[in-house]
């Protein structure tokens, strides 16, 4: 055992010593080939934008540039991390850099290439040491080369993170052999006490010779404990004692024996050849203490069977048996309507009962709900159960292809069982798969019954039946019972095969028809729920769509009717909110948008002279609110749905008066909206009418009882909300869809929000920046700081130029995002284009776009507002 002990450390400290020089080699490996392609890539960011920046070649035809251009070079270096900032002419003279002692030399570098516009880059070895530096031309409004940047960094800068990991790796290391020899010992230890100094080779030899003796007398033998828990059962006495598969560590008066062999048991008493009758055997039964020599506590008993007529008890309990087994299985198979679970009962029914392994096999089209087609034996494993695990059988869900040869085959082709007696003999079985067919012989495996699940002359699959333990082949009368239990399981297996088409087809449409996951947003906690009806396909819908500016719409409604054009016509109404959504518009006019498309859908319905049902749109109820975190308020529209609740942070409930309009399609007056102010924690409450109404209950009643459960729920998460509600007011089987949708409000604290008021004057633009820059570095965000000050430059100088009336500013912080906005009273959209190289201007929004993730324009009741939208820096 000492040696094992050392083996094992031995091998764990080489394992330790391998894994640690595999990833020093892996660190170097990386450093070495992404130090050089991050300082290109960094030299050549910080080049371009400052060579991009405003004023610079106005700035190379000063008199003086270096006066200039010194203190921004090198800002811009000190910011950016770079090594050196340096700006020349055309002739490569500098007129910055950071030791000021050599502006006024030549740039060392190739500077050619920079000259006629590209970009250059190249790895020199510097007073620094090996750095990588890039050239890019600055330009005037002409395009003309007016002078060049330079920027450059060392790699060892980039790379040098690597050296910092090494002192913790080696110290895991140490650890990690620490450890190993620590438990090594403690292991060794405990090896040497628990064996008494016996090697492996002893212990396993001995662990044999003890097993194969005990399975192999042909007496029952119990060891039992001093607590008089059973300890081991042999397999003769579980045969003659009927235990159960669990009895191991039961104690023996929950073993279901007679009272006389249970008292006798439990005393630990000797006994030599006394007679017990169990069941319809007579038993000679001896029992001795274990603890005579100095072993533990306990007993052992053995059990003799000296019945006469043991033949004939055997044939009466296999006959009992049978009966018991399809009267179980009649019981215990086509409990749900599900041909996976259905497939598994029949396995788990039949062993260890009938056979020691079953595996079913379904064909391909059946797993989908379909009838299969023609006779090949292509199938799915669907379940299997056993004694114990048997890696050779193919495992569950594994396609399986049965030649021709095999009984699976000809079982499923003729449509009638197939036995093998002898596996061992069975050329057409082992030619399916030669290996695997001698890991199973291995196991004991040697006799099977496959039966095809055949109903309505259909066959859906095949069963197959192994026997290992018993020494016995099964026979013909195994092969009738085989088919008597196939045939139940095969009548269930269809009818989840037809239910599972069905519930297919409308799970898929629902599926397809409905939000799969709520999109991310910081200004509400949401909870949903989609309830079917008792039967059909319903059109209730529901949705959350982010918005501009932190806002969030949530949507709400319900199409008229049930079945597949319900479904579809919800589908469009999904799809047409979200298109117009896009457009940023308020509630009351995207609602008199839909209005307007299930009206003219209608009207091309009727002009085609197809009735309602078959194109077109039918009627149908909305809600759309929008809510804005900063203002704390939410905008209403609806068209004939039923009003939104709103539970106050104090526990109380009301349903606000907004006005309602006419249902989607009747026409009408145009749609209002209702402006409702929401202090943070309350709670939205959107649902579709099969909540709130049945025919045994009126709307009123449903009002009522959803106040009540809101007010039960009092401050719990959307989520437990979610559940009291449809707990309160859901019927067993309710006739009609259910969507609910609720929402608690979070706001936008105040310091998260900055606000500018801007003259119009260009002049004031540096103010705005100075200005956002503070804010930015209140907040922590200097890194946003130059690509917020482009973004906004650009746009409140456009506002300042091509709008009228005040322009105001307004940043907002959020957890991921920082938004910037630019309004103004102008309702002229301004619109991205790729400027052409003589052209002087065009590209401001260009710029917007690159800075930003996302950018758009929303119309207001007094102008309009650009926004741009920027990741924050991940920390």
């Amino acid at each position: 055992m000492r040696s094992l002990a050392g083996q094992v450390f031995l091998l764990q400290a080489v394992l330790v010593v391998l894994l640690v020089v595999a990833a020093v080699a892996a660190l170097l490996v990386q450093a070495n080939s992404s130090g050089a392609q991050e300082a290109r890539n960094r030299s050549v960011a910080v080049a371009e934008a400052f060579a991009s920046a405003p004023g610079l070649s106005g700035a190379l035809a000063e008199e003086d540039p270096t006066e200039v251009l010194q203190p921004l070079a090198e800002r811009a270096r000190e910011r950016s991390g770079v090594d050196f900032v340096v700006v020349t002419d055309t002739e490569g003279i500098r007129y910055t850099h950071p030791r000021p002692d050599r502006i006024g030399e030549r740039f060392v570098g190739t500077t050619g290439p920079a000259l006629e516009g590209e970009v250059v880059t190249e790895e020199i070895v510097g007073t620094l040491g090996p750095l990588v530096q890039a050239v890019v031309p600055v330009t005037d409004g002409d395009g003309t080369v007016v002078g060049l940047v330079s920027a450059g960094i060392t790699i060892d800068k980039v790379s040098s993170g690597v050296q910092d990991q090494l002192p913790l790796l080696f110290g895991a290391a140490a650890a990690a052999l620490l450890l190993s020899m620590a438990g090594t010992a403690v292991v060794g230890r405990r090896l040497l006490r628990q064996t008494h100094g016996l090697g492996p080779a002893e212990m396993a030899r001995m662990y044999e010779h003890h097993d194969a003796v005990l399975h192999a007398v042909r007496e029952g033998v119990l060891i039992i404990g001093a607590g008089g828990r059973l300890v081991l059962a042999n397999d003769e006495a579980r045969r003659l004692l009927d235990l159960p598969p669990d009895a191991e560590g039961r104690h023996v008066r929950e073993l279901d024996l007679s009272p006389r062999t249970t008292r006798l048991l439990v005393s630990q008493r000797p006994a030599v050849d006394e007679v017990h009758m169990v069941g319809d055997r007579m038993l000679a039964v001896n029992q001795q203490p274990t603890d005579r020599h100095g072993g533990p506590p306990g007993s052992v008993a053995t059990f003799r069977d000296s019945t006469e007529l043991r033949v004939l008890s055997e044939s009466a309990e296999a006959a009992r048996r049978r009966l018991k087994l399809l009267y179980d299985a009649g019981n215990g198979i086509g409990t749900t309507l599900d041909m996976v679970r259905t497939a598994g009962e029949l396995a788990e029914a039949a062993v260890p009962r009938f056979a020691d392994f079953v595996t079913v096999d379904l064909a391909d089209a059946v797993l989908r709900g379909d009838e299969p087609a023609g006779g090949t034996a292509d199938m799915r494993r669907a379940a299997a159960a056993g004694i114990r695990d048997v890696p050779a059988f193919y495992p569950t869900g594994e396609s399986i292809t049965f030649l021709p040869s095999t009984p699976q085959a000809r079982g499923y082709r003729l449509g009638h069982a197939v036995l093998e007696s002898d596996l061992s003999t069975a050329p057409g079985w082992r030619r399916q798969d030669p290996e695997r067919a001698r890991d199973i012989l291995a196991e004991g495996v040697h006799s099977l019954v496959a039966v095809p699940l055949k109903a309505r002359g259909i066959v859906l699959g095949v069963a197959t039946f192994w026997r290992s333990e018993k020494p016995e082949p099964f026979d013909d009368d195994d092969l009738s019972l085989a088919e008597e239990l196939v045939a139940r399981a095969a009548a269930a297996v269809d009818n989840a095969r037809r239910y599972t088409r069905e519930h297919t087809m409308a799970a898929t449409l629902q599926r397809s028809l409905l939000p799969r996951a709520l999109p991310g947003q910081e200004a509400l906690e949401i909870a949903h729920r989609y309830l079917p009806a008792q039967s059909g396909v319903g059109g209730d819908w529901f949705d959350v769509i982010p918005l501009s500016g932190a806002r969030v719409a949530l949507v709400v409604g319900d199409v008229v009717g049930h079945g597949l054009h319900a479904a579809a016509t919800m589908g469009r109404l999904r799809t047409a909110v979200h298109n117009f959504s896009a457009l940023d518009l308020p509630p009351d006019e995207i609602i008199g948008h839909l209005d307007e498309l299930v009206s003219r859908s209608d009207q091309d319905a009727d002009e085609d002279g197809a009735p309602d049902d078959a194109v077109g749109m039918m009627g149908a109820t909305c809600l759309y609110a929008i809510y804005d975190p900063v203002a704390r308020n939410c905008v209403v529209a609806r068209a004939g749905h039923p009003p939104l609740a709103l539970a106050h942070p104090d526990g109380t409930v009301e349903f606000p008066d907004t006005p309602v309009g006419a249902p989607l399609g009747l026409g009408g007056p145009p749609y209002e909206t209702a402006e409702i102010d929401l202090a943070e924690g309350s709670r939205l409450v959107l649902y579709t009418d099969g909540l709130i109404e049945d025919r045994g209950r009126d709307i009123d009643v449903g009002l009522t009882l959803l106040r009540e459960a809101l007010v039960h729920a009092g401050d719990a998460s959307p989520e437990e909300a979610c559940d009291v509600v449809t707990g309160a007011l859901l019927i067993e089987r309710p006739r009609d869809d259910v969507a609910l949708l609720i929402a608690r409000t979070r706001a936008l604290a105040a310091d998260s929000t900055a606000v500018w008021e801007v003259p119009s004057d260009p002049a004031a633009v540096s103010e705005v920046r100075a200005g956002v820059a503070r804010r930015l570095a209140g907040w922590g965000l200097e890194e946003l700081g130059f690509s917020t000050e482009l973004i906004l430059s650009e746009l409140v100088t456009n506002a300042i130029r091509h709008a009228t009336g005040p322009v105001g500013v307004r940043l907002l912080r959020l957890e991921r995002s920082l938004i910037c906005e630019v309004s103004d009273a102008s309702s002229t959209s301004p619109h991205l284009r790729r400027a052409a190289t003589t052209d002087e201007g065009g590209r401001g929004l260009f710029l917007v776009a690159q800075l930003s993730e996302r950018w758009g324009t929303r119309y207001t009741g007094t102008g309009k507002i650009i926004w741009a939208e920027q990741p924050l820096p991940q920390t």
